[in-house]
């Protein structure tokens, strides 16, 4: 039997096509997170030819000169102005070892199964090649979790998404089979003047609450949400709140790959090595 989905499949593709008119105004944390995949990205001296943009949006993502670049979003409308494909990231529909580079930002934090979306790309790409992702994870949207917190008293109910941390994100990247696996963190932080700004947002960038299970807010409640994060405001009126960007690096495996030593192969000693300078050594 199938584990039930976390996330309402056709919700999130309808969120995602309702978010399409104003997502040039509210898309400011993807942006963010491609600048940190650029950043990585121009660190491998390797030419790539074969490029999938896992959950494309807009298509902002530029490969490098001459490189084809397929495109894959769960919205249709995102899809079609980018010149890609409609589909879940979860569910590809490409053939394995078709690409040597796949990148993905803002999407696999949303994805049913993301252990599988993972297996998937690893297997879409070819020996050797890179996948590069960034998504919102662990810690992200501290405010408005301690806000919900407090307008809803002792029967709060789920209403922000699961969150993957760092380490976890590291884990699953070697489940999938990655070799080279490397995960690391940013923060974005970001001031509103209202609750309803931070609402704002979250709904044009297709990140409002998409899980399977929903309940609504109730007039009282959402007073109370709207109060508890005024009342965490600063001199200047705006309440801080925070995105934590986890990155995930890996590659498919190849032979030409460095290989871990051999565990007990090390031909000096590690406590030896860390003495201080000038401190006599013992023979053995």
């Amino acid at each position: 039997m199938s584990a039930p989905d976390i996330f309402d499949r056709t919700l999130r593709r309808g969120r995602r096509d309702r978010s399409f008119g104003a997502f040039r105004n509210h898309d400011f944390l993807r942006h963010f997170m491609l600048e940190g995949l650029y950043d990585r990205l121009s660190m491998v001296a390797r030419p790539f030819s074969d490029i999938l943009d896992l959950g494309c949006f807009m298509g902002e993502f530029l490969g490098p000169p001459g490189a084809r670049i397929a495109r894959l979003d769960a919205g249709a409308r995102f899809a079609a102005a980018a010149g890609g494909v409609q589909g879940d990231e979860d569910r590809l529909p490409f053939a394995d070892h078709s690409f040597d580079l796949i990148v993905s930002a803002g999407v696999l934090d949303s994805v049913n199964d993301l252990p599988g979306a993972l297996v998937l790309a690893r297997r879409v790409l070819r020996p050797d090649g890179l996948f590069l992702a960034a998504l919102a994870g662990a810690g992200s949207l501290p405010t408005l979790r301690a806000c919900l917190r407090e307008a809803e008293g002792e029967r709060p109910v789920a209403r922000l998404h699961p969150q993957v941390d760092v380490r976890a994100s590291g884990d699953l990247l070697m489940r999938a089979g990655f070799a080279l696996p490397v995960t690391d963190t940013e923060t974005l932080t970001v001031r509103y003047r209202s609750l309803s700004g931070l609402f704002s947002d979250l709904r044009g960038m297709g990140a409002a609450n998409m899980l399977s299970t929903r309940w609504p807010l109730s007039r009282a409640t959402l007073a109370r949400l709207d109060d508890a994060f005024s009342a965490r405001a600063d001199a200047d009126g705006r309440t801080t709140e925070r995105f934590e960007i986890v990155y995930l690096t890996g590659w498919a495996p190849d032979p030409s790959q460095p290989k871990p030593a051999r565990r007990g192969s090390a031909t000096a000693s590690l406590a030896e090595a860390l003495k201080p300078r000038g401190e006599p050594t013992t023979p053995r």
